[in-house]
Parts: structure tokens; C-alpha cells; sequence
């Protein structure tokens, strides 16, 4: 095990912002001795890469792409540098591996192997949103994204929240960035009055924004979402 290299996974910006802003020094540290890397976007995961550390040659990076397109056999030798002695990088397109991101394949096969995992601290946009909802922190649920159809979305809206005030327990989702608008509209229409909602766009960005409200107070104060990452989480006493 001791000559067996390690599997890191490595957060990434919420956003265009400067990386150790928001990453601490471990990140940068890590990202310096590997050249080993899974990622879901090559040329974004180089951007970023080389905004951390500049003097690292590109062309001594092994990238090994991981997205819903990627075949599962591939996916079974990404972790062969490990076992070589070479340390891999899972690398997140925007927050943290493996939660709302591609990657939990690669960690699964790490720990079948006896590989090592190291998760690194860097922002998550679904924990961050929940600290800062005021909603329970103690009892949530994450739901990923919920259905595109009109009809079925509003219907899991509905069921999210009678599941909120069976268990007491926060729901969170997302939804793709440019139907945002759509989702804030359903909300309003589907939730009840009283029902809480958090809304929690551009995290860690000096854009970001983050309230909660009932959902009748949301009616009379709409933000613009439109495009903006955004996490919603909703709570019904």
C-alpha cells in the first residue's frame, strides 16, 4: 500500500473567480506534484490547472475525460497510475467531485482497488447554500434535478414538500441555469403560502445571492436568476 499513489479529490471554483480566494494552499499543493488528472472538460480543467499553478507544463498532464458519453470499461484503467505509484487527481468542473458532479464511478473503483481517497476542502455549493438558509441543518435531502416536464415538476414540488413536513427536513435541488426563471415560477405556484424558500445564486461570487422567504413574500420580490448557478431548498412546518 505504502508505494501504491493516491486518489485526491480536487474542488474547483463556483465561478470566474480567483482560485485561492476560495481553496486553501492544500489544493495548490497537490495540484503541483500531480500530472495525472480525470476531469469532465479537458480544455476547462487545463484553464484551471494552469491558474493555479503557471509554470506547470501542460504537456506533461495526462487527462483522462470522464462524462455521461465516456465508456465504463475506459473508466476501469483511470486509476492505473495509482496502482504505478502515481498520484490521480479527480478534478470537479465547478465545486466538489463526486456530489452533483461526474466521479463517484472513479472513487468506487479506487476503494475496490485499496486505493487511497482523499477528499481536499474546497466549496460546495449545496452545503453552502444550506448554512446559509437558516433551514435544518440537522435533517435535508438532496434531490439533484428535479423533472423538466411542467406537469411532473410541479408535481414533485408538491411531494417535496409534504415530505419536508412529514420529516422536517430540508429539500434541496437545482436546476439547469437558463430554466431557472421557469423553476422560481413553479415554485411560487405549486408551494404553499407559508412554505419557506431559500434562494441561493452565484455562490462564493461578488454577485452571490442568498434569501429566504415564505413563498408568498417571494411573489412580491423576484430576483433575476436568470443564468446564474442557483441552489433552492425548501422547508414546510
Amino acid at each position: 500500500m505504502s508505494s501504491t499513489g493516491k486518489l485526491y479529490l480536487i474542488p474547483t471554483t463556483l465561478g470566474d473567480n480567483e482560485p485561492l480566494e476560495v481553496l486553501p494552499l492544500s489544493v495548490k499543493k497537490v495540484i503541483e506534484k500531480t500530472t495525472h488528472y480525470i476531469v469532465e472538460n479537458e480544455k476547462s480543467a487545463r484553464r484551471f490547472i494552469k491558474k493555479i499553478t503557471p509554470r506547470k507544463s501542460q504537456s506533461d498532464l495526462h487527462i483522462y475525460k470522464l462524462d455521461k458519453f465516456t465508456n465504463v470499461i475506459e473508466v476501469q484503467h483511470y486509476v492505473d497510475a495509482c496502482e504505478k505509484g502515481e498520484n490521480v487527481g479527480l478534478l470537479s468542473e465547478a465545486g466538489v467531485p463526486a456530489v452533483a458532479d461526474p466521479g463517484a464511478l472513479v472513487v468506487q473503483l479506487a476503494h475496490s482497488k485499496n486505493i487511497r481517497v482523499v477528499p481536499l476542502v474546497g466549496p460546495s455549493s449545496i452545503i453552502m447554500a444550506l448554512m446559509s438558509s437558516g433551514m435544518n441543518g440537522q435533517n435535508f435531502a438532496f434531490n439533484g434535478y428535479l423533472p423538466i416536464d411542467k406537469v411532473e415538476r410541479k408535481r414533485k414540488i408538491k411531494q417535496l414538500e409534504k415530505l419536508s413536513l412529514e420529516k422536517d427536513q430540508s429539500q434541496i435541488f437545482i436546476e439547469t441555469p437558463y430554466r431557472n426563471e421557469k423553476m422560481l415560477s413553479d415554485l411560487l405556484q405549486a408551494l404553499t403560502p407559508n412554505t419557506q424558500l431559500c434562494i441561493a445564486a452565484d455562490i462564493t461570487l461578488s454577485t452571490e445571492y442568498i434569501r429566504t422567504l415564505s413563498v408568498k413574500d417571494w411573489k412580491h420580490a423576484k430576483p433575476d436568476l436568470h443564468k446564474k448557478p442557483a441552489i433552492f431548498i425548501v422547508h414546510k412546518q
